[in-house]
């Protein structure tokens, strides 16, 4: 097709080769690589989020509602309202971010399987985590100013958040793979070729957004029977945990559509900058 491409290379989609080509290389990645990356998304994913859940519950969000006195004015806030409200919202807030760290360690060693199975070398469950606990910390850190800017973004309305967040979306991948401005390097390849970075971007984010809903309504649909207070009693919190750890599982496909999405993407990328293929990816990773 011309210098430096490789058609038939396993993860870099080749210039014009379309959306269908990306697509399987996404399929070829996850069937590679899936016995690895189950186990990973897992411990750094799934694992950490339910954590973030459990806390949820376990802290509120109802603050003394559930049951105020019969003789109290309906209209005003039980006492411990705005103390409860002030304990939820900082401790989901610290212990999200610190997950974070965590879910480095994922999206790092995750990014290590894809090229190093896509290059012929061979993976094991062990040496990711290694690798991702090597990365995890820059991981977290550019993550952490990403989050920012599209929070900013959204504060000042949503459109920019919106695009804050699409344009930035390959500062992962590039930090893992290169380690130098991340940020600058995502908006140059988001506004270099816009089209084709968006239509990539949509179809990951259909199916994280469609797997999150679906595993959103079952949780709440499952939380139903406890009642407001799900934890206030043995029998009731036994249940309820149980049903948010087995949901929790719900949320993997997501978590996985997210990280080979963006990995085969941002090799689509360097392709159409120069010469690249999956030896070349799986070296640079260090």
């Amino acid at each position: 097709m011309g210098e430096g491409w490789n058609p038939a290379d396993p993860l870099v989609n080749p210039p014009g080769a379309g959306v269908g080509a990306w697509w399987a290389r996404c399929v070829g990645a996850l069937r590679r690589g899936w016995q690895v990356l189950v186990p990973l998304m897992v411990l750094t994913q799934v694992l950490p989020a339910l954590l973030v859940t459990v806390l949820s519950l376990v802290l509120g969000p109802y603050f003394g509602l559930a049951e105020p006195p019969i003789d109290s004015d309906p209209t005003a806030f039980p006492e411990d309202f705005f103390s409860g409200l002030f304990l939820f919202v900082t401790t989901i807030f610290a212990v999200t971010v610190l997950v974070g760290l965590v879910q480095g360690v994922g999206w790092a060693g995750g990014s290590w399987v894809i090229a190093r199975q896509a290059a012929g070398e061979p993976v094991s469950l062990a040496e990711a985590m290694r690798y991702g606990l090597r990365r995890a910390l820059g991981v977290w850190g550019w993550s952490l100013l990403v989050g920012l800017l599209v929070m900013i973004g959204i504060c000042f309305c949503i459109l920019p958040g919106i695009y804050l967040a699409a344009a930035l979306s390959m500062a992962g991948p590039v930090y893992v793979f290169e380690r130098h401005n991340p940020i600058g390097r995502s908006f140059r390849m988001f506004h270099d070729r816009l089209g084709l970075l968006l239509g990539r971007l949509a179809l990951v984010v259909v199916i994280v957004i469609g797997v999150g809903l679906v595993a959103d309504v079952l949780e709440t649909v499952a939380l139903l029977p406890f009642g407001d207070a799900p934890l206030a009693a043995t029998g009731t919190a036994l249940g309820a945990l149980l049903a948010v750890t087995v949901l929790s599982v719900l949320s993997l496909p997501g978590y996985l559509a997210q990280l080979v999405g963006l990995v085969v993407t941002y090799a689509e990328q360097r392709i159409h900058e120069g010469p690249v293929d999956s030896a070349r990816l799986a070296a640079e990773l260090g």
